[in-house]
């Protein structure tokens, strides 16, 4: 038997405050704030959209500056770049990559947040 991956479910990103880290996810990214498990006796917050989640991870550090990012699909790469710059945070462009639309930002923290629409299907090695 081997281990075969159907999709990806959740990252987790280390916050240093929450409310504010919380606030960027929900009014920035517009993800959908959702209940944690009612096992969970620890302070944590669930974002979803689509099959997947964002979990925030309250620590008294951030991580070290890092290329590690997840990416958000979008379905319009320029008005998401317009929504972010809109709400003042700063948008980085990045290498091309043929048949996307993407670009960089970065939650309160430092944490690298791709957001990134396929125009057209990828071809691998292009």
């Amino acid at each position: 038997m081997s281990i075969k991956p159907t999709g990806l479910h959740h990252v987790s990103v280390v916050v240093t405050d929450l409310d504010r880290a919380c606030a960027f996810y929900r009014d920035v990214l517009a993800l959908e704030e959702v209940p944690k498990p009612s096992t969970f006796n620890f302070t944590v917050a669930w974002f979803h959209f689509g099959d997947c989640q964002v979990h925030l991870i309250p620590r008294g550090e951030a991580d070290d500056d890092s290329p590690r990012h997840f990416a958000l699909h979008v379905e319009d790469a320029k008005a998401a770049r317009e929504h972010i710059r809109e709400r003042g945070c700063e948008v980085a462009e990045t290498t091309p990559i043929p048949g996307a639309d993407r670009f960089f930002t970065r939650d309160p923290d430092g944490n690298l947040i791709e957001l990134i629409q396929w125009l057209e299907e990828y071809v691998p090695g292009a």
